[in-house]
This record gives C-alpha cells, sequence and structure tokens, in this order.
C-alpha cells in the first residue's frame, strides 16, 4: 500500500459514514479522541523532559497508585470528549464515579468508558503504554443520573478502541464493521490507514501469561500453560512461545498482528475481587475488537461481553484471542 493509498483517520470514517450510516457526531467524537491520544503520546515522550515519569501522592479508586501521566492523560479524555453534544457521561479507571455532562441523559446519546493510560508502571522503563475507550449509545432515556444508570454489558457497544504509544503512535478502532489501523504520520496530526482490516488468525503457537502468578491459577490454566510448556512432546504436539508486556494494549496489539493469546485469569489471590482488569473500560473494549476480528473474549467458560455488571470498576478474569486457543481453555475451565 503506497501513501497515495492511506486514507486518513476522517477518510476512513467518512467511508464508514457512507457505507455504514456511521453517525456524524461519532466521528466527530472519535476525531476528538484521536486528538486526545496524539497529545497524551506527545506528553509520554517529552515525559522525561518535563519531569512528569514519577508518580503523584494519590491513588485512584482501585488502590493503585497514579502516575503524574495518569492523572494528565485523563485530563486530556475529559477534555476533548466533552466536545461532543451527545456525551452524556464518562467513566474513568482515574475517577471514583462517573462524570455526567448532561443534567438530562436521552435516548441516543452517549456514554465513554477510558483507560486513559494502561500499563502505565511502564512510564519509566520506556515500555509501550497506551489507552482503551469504548462507547455506548444509550438505548432510552435515563429517569435517574447516577452510577448504575452507566452499567451496560458490553453487547451494547457502537464502538471501541486503543492507541498504543511505542515506536510510533497507533489508533485501532472498530465501529462494529471490522477492525482497522491507522498510525500517526509525525509532523501532520495526521492517523492513516495503515493496517486495514485487522484479522486474528484461528490457530497460534504462542500465548501471553504472568507466570509469576502461577502457584495461584486455577486447574484449568495450569493445565493448558503445562500442555504449551511441554511443546512438540505434549498432547499440543507443537512449539509455544510465551510473551508478556505487563501492558494489556500491547498484548493486544500482537494478537491483532501475528495471532496469540492472553490470559489474566481468575486465580487464587484475585478471586475475592472477581479476576484482575476492570469490565467496562478495559476487557469489554478488548473483548468487542478481538471479536470484530474474528477472534474470541472469555471470561473462562462465558463471554466477556455478556456479563451484566454489577459495579463501575467491577473486575472479571479475561482470556481472549485466537479463537481454537479460547475455546480449548473455555472447554478446560467447563471440566
Amino acid at each position: 500500500m503506497t501513501t497515495d493509498d492511506q486514507l486518513t483517520f476522517r477518510q476512513f470514517l467518512l467511508r464508514e459514514h457512507r457505507n455504514h450510516g456511521t453517525p456524524k457526531d461519532l466521528i466527530f467524537l472519535l476525531e476528538d479522541i484521536a486528538t486526545a491520544c496524539r497529545t497524551i503520546s506527545h506528553k509520554i515522550r517529552s515525559g522525561a523532559f518535563a519531569g512528569t515519569l514519577g508518580a503523584t501522592e494519590d491513588t485512584n479508586v482501585q488502590g493503585e497508585t497514579q502516575k503524574q501521566l495518569d492523572v494528565i492523560a485523563n485530563d486530556q479524555f475529559m477534555l476533548h470528549c466533552a466536545n461532543c453534544s451527545r456525551v452524556a457521561a464518562l467513566v474513568s479507571e482515574e475517577l471514583d464515579n462517573v462524570v455526567w455532562l448532561k443534567d438530562q441523559a436521552k435516548a441516543g446519546d452517549y456514554i465513554i468508558y477510558f483507560d486513559p493510560l494502561d500499563g502505565s508502571s511502564n512510564l519509566e522503563l520506556n515500555i509501550s503504554v497506551g489507552s482503551i475507550f469504548s462507547i455506548v449509545e444509550l438505548q432510552e432515556d435515563l429517569t435517574e443520573l447516577n452510577d448504575e444508570a452507566v452499567l451496560i454489558a458490553g453487547t451494547e457497544q457502537i464502538c471501541a478502541g486503543y492507541s498504543l504509544y511505542g515506536p510510533s503512535t497507533s489508533l485501532v478502532v472498530t465501529t462494529g464493521h471490522g477492525v482497522n489501523g491507522f498510525t500517526h504520520l509525525n509532523g501532520t496530526g495526521e492517523f492513516l490507514l495503515t493496517f486495514p482490516d485487522m484479522q486474528v488468525p484461528a490457530q497460534t503457537q504462542e500465548y501471553a501469561i504472568n507466570s509469576s502468578r502461577q502457584k495461584y491459577w486455577e486447574a484449568p490454566v495450569q493445565r493448558y500453560v503445562e500442555e504449551c510448556l511441554v511443546g512438540v512432546d505434549g498432547p499440543r504436539g507443537k512449539r509455544f512461545n510465551m510473551r508478556w508486556v505487563a501492558s494489556m494494549v500491547a498484548e493486544v496489539h500482537r494478537i491483532l498482528t501475528r495471532g496469540g493469546v492472553f490470559l489474566y485469569p481468575r486465580d487464587s489471590e484475585n478471586a475475592p475481587m472477581g479476576g484482575r482488569l476492570r469490565l467496562l473500560y478495559e476487557a469489554n473494549p478488548m473483548g468487542f475488537i478481538i471479536e470484530q476480528a474474528g477472534g474470541k473474549a472469555s471470561v473462562g467458560g462465558g463471554r466477556i461481553l455478556e456479563v451484566d455488571p454489577t459495579e463501575l470498576h467491577q473486575r472479571v478474569p479475561v482470556i481472549l484471542g485466537s479463537s481454537e486457543e479460547v475455546d480449548l481453555l473455555d472447554r478446560y475451565h467447563s471440566e
């Protein structure tokens, strides 16, 4: 694909409008989110000079120490998402409660869920981090504006995406018609379509899991990893490579570009919390993206997108990626 063939993000979204009826308000909102991601990327790259790589003295609702760039990234999302008149509320990993932008939320309004800076513990190590977002369109007017009003299942998402801040800045988006990846062209402010129609291969020989937690894993995960480690001499009959970046965005991006499966399962230590990753702004958007690319996303015996949310910062187990591996892990859980 030559540069002349690479659509800008706006050109791509306008094509989505013509072909699939993507609302123009959603196009404007996605352009604002792209601006937020581009700004966050710049803030990260200049963090060492600005003295913003370190931690604050605060913790978020999860009890995690906030990095300065966590706060900066959150502010950028809040600022740019508020530009769209159809956005009724914002739900962020970094904020205890919903931020309502309207006194009345009507059918057709948007709720935006986001993790402004996933993997921020990697910042001082110069390892890839990212941002995750999800958009739901209200199907009816809301009678009360409270935290419970935004507890909406992942099946209702109309759009999800992430930005990866690595050697280049990527933006990956689905509006329910496949998954497409864009790369920021430095010096222009443009995201160009560089990875059209991203697909997760059904088969893989690569998995990602935090092996330091092995002693806490439940039996199905122990079984799966042991079989992968045995390689050609075991029941899988092939060699597997293991990867772990400690950044969900980087893990998912690798799966979208070359296949694999990512696991952050329920284990004996995180089970009282329900799991490790947050449902509304991590598991749901990434599950939606993976499914739109032909993969599968499970909590270990059930589809992530079908989980009924009960809390704003609810945690769930996450197993997603190549369909054959997720199916196998689901079968091990059911057994």
